[in-house]
């Protein structure tokens, strides 16, 4: 069997980009009252992330948020290129709807949908949906779910299953793909969501935790393809909150700004409750970032975890800080880990996702490209030492 490690560095492996769906203009730190949808706003942000040669958005799903798929096929019309990635709870649709449901967005899309599985990490929330399975138990009720999502796609006559969560007769066929299939993302930081999605992951999920960390992560993935008998691993997603600027001094005065901003909005009792958590987090994800939190501000070259603790970690809230050189470099660094999709998402959303898409993308790409042209690194995008960029933070926020 042969080591299942990811891409070298050396050959400079593609790397795709991906953002949020926003349906209205607010966010952590500019919230704003109403609940409904601006169509505009949406129009405006999916042409924002389009024109900024983002790949892929995430169109998020929380017991208090609007139905993804809704979103994802609106979205769809006013784009030709990004896919939406939908975040889709198995507790909450049957998988021969969800197969249905999805492969009706693949032929809207012309092929763009994308499925991203959360089996769920905090009882109470899943329990605002009637769902009282434990853990282990949703991420055995997930791997049922994917399988079945696959036969929907694939087969070619009506087919019966009858399993542990799912039961029925006769289903199909006639909900083919675009294209054959629909890749299935699957996150987690915990041995079942290693071992589910190891198993049956296109892509696997991670929040952004220091390199070391990530490593270790990404070697459990492997492991758990390995032990499933795969010759390939899932793909890696790492995701940030970046805060960025012209210096690394502005960067970091600016994300001085952007926490103080942000935790008076989680403490004002504005924002949905999905964000506003106390004690404890249940799941593993958030447990690991506020660990890493107490470990230190700031880790490797630019991630920085002082949002996890003034958020409780409540979702993916670890922030890569510094100019747009220092966060391209710094993506860079997870990428030669073997990350092959990374997830850019601000705190001032619109805004966050045009600078991205100006400044920062275009470095990352064209480091890369110019490491498969020349396989020379490090002269578009130079990536120093990694203690160095701590001590010129301490001294920019002296100076600031």
């Amino acid at each position: 069997m042969p080591e299942l490690r990811p891409t070298p560095s050396s050959t400079a492996p593609e790397v795709e980009f991906i953002s949020a769906v926003n349906v209205r203009e607010s966010s952590e730190l500019h919230p704003r009252p109403g609940s409904g949808v601006d169509l505009a706003y949406l129009r405006r942000y999916a042409r924002a992330l389009e024109d900024g040669g983002f790949d892929y958005t995430l169109v998020a799903y929380g017991s208090q948020s609007f139905d993804p798929f809704t979103v994802a096929a609106a979205l769809s019309q006013h784009t030709e290129r990004i896919k939406p990635i939908i975040a889709l709870r198995p507790n909450t649709m049957y998988p021969t709807v969800a197969a249905q449901q999805l492969a009706t967005l693949d032929q809207l899309s012309h092929g763009r949908a994308v499925v991203h599985i959360i089996s769920g990490g905090s009882d109470a929330e899943q329990a605002s949906h009637g769902d009282y399975l434990t853990k282990d138990e949703r991420y055995d009720r997930s791997e049922e779910f994917v399988e079945i999502l696959r036969r929907a796609w694939t087969e070619t006559a009506p087919f019966s299953h009858d399993g542990r969560y799912y039961r029925f007769d006769d289903f199909g066929p006639g909900f083919p793909t675009w294209s054959g299939t629909i890749p299935v993302s699957i996150g987690g930081s915990s041995a079942a969501a290693y071992r589910v999605g190891g198993r049956l992951g296109d892509i696997f999920g991670l929040w952004g935790e220091p390199l070391a960390d990530t490593r270790e992560q990404i070697d459990r993935v492997a492991e758990a393809a390995r032990a499933a008998g795969r010759t390939d691993v899932p793909r890696i997603w790492v995701t940030f909150r970046p805060i960025v600027a012209a210096t690394d001094a502005l960067a970091w005065e600016k994300a001085e700004a952007t926490l103080s901003a942000v935790e008076a909005a989680h403490a004002s009792g504005f924002l949905p409750r999905r964000l506003r958590t106390s004690g404890r987090p249940q799941n593993a994800g958030s447990q690991r970032l506020l660990d890493i939190a107490a470990r230190g501000d700031v880790h490797d070259r630019a991630l920085w975890t002082r949002p996890a603790q003034v958020t409780n970690a409540a979702g993916a809230s670890t922030a890569l800080v510094g100019s747009y050189e220092t966060v391209a470099a710094a993506i860079l660094d997870y990428v030669e880990l073997g990350a092959s999709l990374v997830s850019v998402r601000g705190y001032d959303n619109l805004n966050d996702a045009i600078d991205y898409g100006r400044y920062v993308l275009p470095l990352v790409r064209d480091e890369l490209a110019h490491r498969r042209a020349t396989g020379r690194r490090g002269e578009v995008v130079a990536q120093p030492p990694l203690e160095a960029p701590k001590a010129a933070k301490a001294d920019a926020l002296v100076t600031a």
